[in-house]
């Protein structure tokens, strides 16, 4: 019985955090400015959004749930500056 509550509260911790990240980067990745056509501005931005993330999830490192949700915020986000970077 032991391990379940350990289990538990260790899913519960991960999605807490998770929460964090997510929260956390709102108001920032709104911030990001690109000019279309410009494949330099298209980089930089990807860069910006990739650093934010990473620093916010820094923090929780190790967490299964928030690592996975790092790498799938990065695509969602490099997809969507390289859309709207296309002129």
């Amino acid at each position: 019985m032991q391990n379940k509550f350990e289990g538990l509260d260790r899913l519960t911790r991960q999605l807490e955090e998770a929460s964090h990240v997510f929260r956390s980067l709102g108001g920032e990745l709104e911030q990001i400015t690109l000019e279309p056509g410009n494949q330099a501005s298209v980089q930089a931005a990807i860069q910006q959004v990739e650093t934010i993330i990473d620093e916010k999830a820094a923090p929780y490192r190790g967490n299964e749930l928030v690592d996975s949700m790092v790498q799938q915020l990065k695509k969602r986000y490099r997809d969507e500056i390289i859309r709207r970077g296309r002129a």
